[in-house]
């Protein structure tokens, strides 16, 4: 199969799988220990833990400190849950397309929200007016579903002079490009070919947290629950490879993106085609049934939306944000490529794609 779902997740990389091995921990090992335990093995396990917190942190603006979450979405619930009780109730602000894991926290919170909406491109308008009195501003740096890159700068400069906090989704942004300034900044390791079922909330110098879950107050107090070195191995290896590779990575990413026009002709881009991430490509064909494109295409792994709400079978509200309608919606389809992917995959895979679409009339 040719993977093109690089938004859903990555593969892992052979060093981070590297890394990771000795710390799973076996009877006949001496990598099992509790890293939250004061004997050898706990502090053997302990070393190995904040070595990868270092690695993570290099990922992220200076000046903050990394907490280890199961995911973004655990970051992001901590930061936003766990910075209101100091905002009172205060207004949220979060973007149209935000992911789930932010629209639906805030929602979830006591002050009222407010969405801020999008252009055609997919952008947010950095002059766009926050509510009175806002207490918190939650805007993505790269969308998920369609690949825009935000005014994440200015949005950010624009919570301060309103007294907010700043929290950034910045999962599809870590370890592909230099991640944007915030006060709070969520990212998940297997976006970037870690581990799954890790992620992390970096946290600037200054800002209060108060933890909304209860335990063993392990991580400074602010997330209970006993951490695995295995995956903090991991996701350190896999962050300090993203990092040596970065421009590397971009430069491969880009020479596959430039071919999409000849491999999809009459086919067209969803999103802004310059701010954007280029390893994501969401496109639309008119009159196109994507449910049966990808039962026809079942030799390509590719996506009709975000993973996490691919089984809803509604429109997608990241698309309808943008102006698309329902039909239109229904008719795109997100390829994701990334550091693993080869030009001839890329090719083979969208004759594919093109193929069975225009059997569809």
């Amino acid at each position: 199969m040719i993977y093109l779902d690089y938004q859903a997740t990555t593969p892992l990389a052979p060093e981070a799988r590297e890394a990771m091995l000795r710390w799973l921990g076996g009877p006949d090992s001496d990598g099992f220990g509790n890293p939250h335990s004061p004997h050898r093995l706990g502090r053997r396990a302990e070393a190995v833990v904040e070595a990868a917190r270092e690695r993570v942190a290099a990922l992220f603006p200076p000046g903050g400190r990394v907490v280890f979450t199961s995911g973004a979405t655990e970051a992001l619930n901590l930061a936003l849950r766990g910075c209101e009780p100091g905002r009172a109730g205060r207004p949220v602000a979060v973007s149209a397309i935000e992911h789930s894991a932010v629209l639906n926290t805030a929602l979830d919170l006591p002050g009222d929200t407010t969405i801020l909406p999008v252009d055609r491109d997919g952008l947010v308008d950095p002059q766009v007016t926050l509510p009175d009195g806002v207490g918190i501003v939650s805007v993505m740096q790269v969308n998920n579903e369609i690949g825009t890159t935000q005014p994440v700068a200015g949005l950010y400069a624009r919570a301060q002079a309103a007294g907010a906090l700043f929290v950034c989704d910045a999962v599809q942004a870590a370890g592909k490009m230099p991640v944007a300034a915030a006060d709070m900044i969520a990212i998940s390791a297997h976006k970037f070919h870690g581990p799954k079922g890790i992620g992390a909330l970096w946290v600037a110098e200054g800002v209060a947290l108060e933890p909304h879950t209860t335990g063993g107050g392990q991580e400074n107090g602010l997330r209970s629950g006993t951490l695995s070195p295995a995956l903090c191995a991991g996701m350190g290896a896999a962050a300090q490879l993203a990092l040596g590779r970065m421009e590397a990575d971009a430069a491969h990413v880009a020479a596959l993106w430039d071919h999409w026009r000849e491999l999809f002709p009459g086919w067209h881009l969803n999103g802004s085609a310059a701010a954007r991430y280029k390893g994501n490509l969401n496109l639309r064909k008119d009159g196109l049934d994507v449910a049966r494109l990808m039962s026809d295409v079942r030799e390509v792994a590719f996506s009709a939306g975000s993973a996490c709400a691919s089984e809803t079978g509604k429109p997608s509200r990241i698309l309808a944000a943008i102006g698309l309608s329902a039909e239109q919606a229904r008719g795109s389809v997100r390829i994701g490529f990334g550091r693993y992917t080869t030009i001839d995959e890329l090719e083979r895979a969208a004759a594919m794609i093109t193929s069975a679409a225009a059997l569809q009339g």
